[in-house]
């Protein structure tokens, strides 16, 4: 399932209905579950699903701007790092701080915004394991922002629920 599937009006985002919600709390979206398996979960795994969450969101930022490549680089530069174990510093730091500067260039807190965010801290999990919960909760916000008050809620519930079963499958073995 694309990301693009979760929501019904996956290409408008609050800001462009002028809808008017709470903002969103990143503490406040942290999953016990998730924070209790991230402890013993290997390094390569949760690169793995701090990617996948990051990916679902992708077309949030690349519909809006196809023309920027930063937060894609920075999700290839993760794939490099997972594929080969070849620890560059130097080129991670680079993806991540271009991705997040892509997220800055967004200007307003849109889903486009919160995607790039992702992505930074997908890449940065190369580096520092629970950066992986970084690009969850992004992920989660991206969502959050792109989806009409009424279901805003469910909509990340659902998401959260995802990356969960997901953690859990990458963890049982290949997917």
């Amino acid at each position: 399932m694309n990301s693009l599937d979760l929501q019904p009006d996956a290409g408008l985002d609050k800001n462009e209905t002028n809808m008017k919600r709470p903002k969103f709390s990143l503490n406040k979206h942290r999953d016990p579950r998730i924070m209790e398996l991230m402890t013993s979960t290997d390094h390569r795994t949760l690169a793995l699903w701090g990617r996948d969450c990051a990916e679902r969101v992708m077309p949030y930022f690349e519909k809006r701007y196809p023309q920027d490549d930063r937060p894609r680089n920075a999700l290839r530069t993760l794939q490099t790092w997972i594929e080969t174990g070849v620890f560059n510093m130097d080129a991670i730091r680079r993806a991540s701080l271009a991705s997040h500067a892509a997220a800055r260039d967004v200007g307003e807190d849109n889903a486009a915004r919160s995607a790039a965010r992702a992505t930074g801290q997908a890449v940065a999990t190369a580096h520092v394991p629970t950066h992986s919960v970084g690009a969850a909760i992004y992920a989660l916000q991206a969502i959050y922002r792109t989806t009409g008050p009424p279901e805003a809620e469910a909509a990340v519930a659902k998401e959260r629920e995802w990356q969960y079963q997901h953690l859990l499958a990458l963890r049982n073995g290949p997917i």
